[in-house]
């Protein structure tokens, strides 16, 4: 190759690199949100840097477009280079103007473009624009690549009624005073209140909203979990009468883990569930949910097929093997069975009304497992983490749990071992507020919803129809105008009361304390997406870590062995370096080891609405 061959390749590459630069930065309208330009590669280089780095990407995008737009260091943002594709806080974050608002910023991606909002006001208007932006057409094509659903029971997942385009069409039939508008979907036949969608979404809160139903279920679910732990304790003071005492070291992630998840699918699917029969898919089964990342690319093809086994690897053949495992447990209706949940069986009637076929069901049945066991396992972890490392904490919590109503003849406080979940509920204000906060350092989820027509935001920002809308809870949960300059500091009293009182004036130390935004806490979505298991969700795991923290102490097992007892275990670092599915765990070489010792010994828990 000539020099004049090489200066020919580099002048085309050249080129082409400033015409997509150029092209990335075009907008629909001029109220368009202003455009972020991909790091290093245009339009690639957003989507790179979400593979490599998770939500720590967005999160850290997020902040810093927030702290140009509100004046920081730095009011410029400037253009990318290719240095900066894998580092998010010296990545590009220049606008398509000078200076970017804050709340909504446009990501351009091949073939589209993510529109992310980082304003809690703004969240609250996407919610509200329920019509036009939406989640459920998406639903299709995720549970097809998670799940590994077949074309037929897609199609009946879609239906006719929740149909899009590929592609953006003219609307003449809605005019706005801009002129005709475009969409994705057919207005004459596009409806989300109708169809297998739809009648499971219903089905599922009329279950879990408030009431007798919700009462009965977390009942059935805590009475599972605290004899989970009942168990344990009872096989620790056993082995603590022997000669020698065994000490009980536990990795306290993987500890909470095995109870949630043995618990629930005990609770959901009876004695006979298929975790129950094969003890190998609880393992299966974490190995599953943290490879989903891997399963949105190749989930959909064919077992045994190059890239199934390629880039599906270990995830792809563990959701085989526990779909193999609920097929089992389906075929054989031991669903039916009265000791399993109500709920499981309403939801396989639905399907079989549907025309689902088993081993489909079987599929679909993970996803119930997983909203059931994921987050309560690792956000129980995390309240009682917390709790074991401050002992004043910890002390305060057992206070509020022990307390009993003086004079009362409730049978519920009999005596000191009974679990009360309504006295968690009503009287435990210091367990809550910890579980809230919690969620807020640990829930780095992005609340999606597809653009289905030409919509104009807040009646300030202009969003293309067939485009992709996040909302960031990661950036939202880690705004220090929201919640002050500790932001990235564990609060056990943040979400008290007192704590959006107006500091005291004669306290000149005393900070400001920010009036926060009612969508400023995103750890159940919100709108339409709002997670309809949050009230059951809540009594679940603060009623689970309310009995660990009754039932056992917990030290620091390294300090320990070395004769330092009475050390509390350290809270480690979240992992933020995956995709943001679920609440954030730390990473595998993190995780503390705890040695438990027995409070109750011969005292297990009972518990009592």
């Amino acid at each position: 190759m000539t020099f004049s061959d090489l200066s020919v390749i580099v002048v085309g590459l050249g080129t082409l690199y400033f015409i997509l630069y150029r092209l990335q930065l075009r907008r629909s309208r001029p109220d368009e949100p202003p455009v972020i330009p991909a790091p290093g590669l245009p339009f690639l280089g957003h989507v790179l840097c979400m593979a490599l780095q998770g939500g720590r990407y967005m999160q850290q995008l997020g902040l810093r477009i927030q702290h140009v737009a509100q004046g920081g260091v730095g009011t410029t943002l400037g253009g990318p280079t290719p240095s900066t594709l894998s580092s998010p806080s010296s990545s590009s974050t220049s606008a398509s103007q000078s200076s970017a608002p804050a709340g909504i910023v446009t990501l351009p991606v091949p073939g589209s473009r993510i529109y992310l909002v980082t304003d809690p006001s703004l969240a609250a208007a996407v919610q509200r624009a329920s019509r036009a932006l939406s989640f459920t057409p998406l639903v299709p094509d995720v549970t097809r690549r998670v799940l590994g659903l077949d074309k037929k029971t897609v199609s009946i997942v879609r239906g006719e009624n929740l149909a899009v385009a590929t592609s953006p069409k003219l609307r003449p039939a809605a005019t706005s005073g801009t002129g005709p508008t475009m969409s994705i979907v057919d207005d004459q036949k596009y409806d989300e209140s109708y169809g297998f969608l739809a009648d499971m979404h219903d089905m599922v809160y009329s279950y879990l909203g408030p009431g007798d139903t919700l009462t009965s279920f977390v009942k059935d679910a805590v009475c599972e979990l605290v004899g989970q732990v009942n168990s344990y304790a009872s096989e620790l003071d056993a082995s603590m009468t022997s000669t020698p005492p065994t000490p009980a070291v536990v990795d306290l992630l993987a500890w909470m883990k095995h109870f949630v998840t043995l618990g629930t699918a005990q609770f959901l699917y009876g004695p006979r569930n298929p975790l129950a029969m094969e003890p190998a898919l609880e393992p299966a089964f974490w190995e599953f949910v943290h490879g989903l990342g891997r399963l949105l690319l190749v989930g959909d093809r064919q077992p045994g097929s190059l890239m199934a086994s390629l880039l599906g690897g270990r995830p792809f053949a563990a959701r085989e093997q526990l779909v193999d495992g609920f097929t089992t447990y389906l075929t054989a209706d031991e669903h039916l069975s009265s000791d399993s949940s109500e709920i499981v069986r309403r939801r396989v009637a639905i399907a079989d009304r549907y025309g689902w076929a088993r081993s489909s069901t079987a599929r679909s049945e993970l996803s119930f497992l997983f909203a059931g066991i994921i987050n309560t396992a690792v956000t129980s972890f995390w309240v009682v983490l917390r709790l074991f490392s401050d002992l004043d904490l910890l002390q305060t919590v057992r206070r509020e749990l022990e307390t009993r109503s003086n004079g009362s003849s409730d049978d519920n406080y009999d005596d000191g071992d009974t679990l009360s979940i309504d006295h968690i509920r009503t009287n435990c204000p210091t367990l809550l507020t910890v579980y809230q906060e919690c969620l807020r350092l640990g829930s780095n989820n992005m609340s999606t919803r597809l653009v289905l027509s030409d919509t104009l935001l807040a009646d300030r920002y202009f969003l293309r129809a067939g485009s992709v809308v996040q909302i960031a809870a990661g950036v939202i949960h880690a705004d220090p105008t929201l919640w002050g300059a500790d932001v990235d500091t564990f609060d056990p009293a943040r979400f008290l009361p007192k704590a959006a009182a107006k500091p005291d004036k004669t306290d000149k130390a005393s900070p400001a304390v920010p009036k926060r935004h009612p969508a400023a806490f995103r750890a159940f979505g919100g709108g339409k997406t709002l997670c309809p298991g949050r009230h059951f969700a809540t009594a679940e795991i603060l009623s689970f870590a309310a009995a660990v923290v009754l039932m056992f102490d917990a030290e620091d097992a390294a300090a320990a062995a070395m004769g330092q007892h009475g050390v509390p275990p350290k809270v480690p670092p979240r992992n933020d370096r995956v995709l943001p599915i679920h609440i954030l765990e730390p990473a595998a070489k993190d995780v503390p080891q705890a040695r438990l010792q027995l409070r109750r010994s011969g005292r297990p828990l009972r518990v009592v609405p």
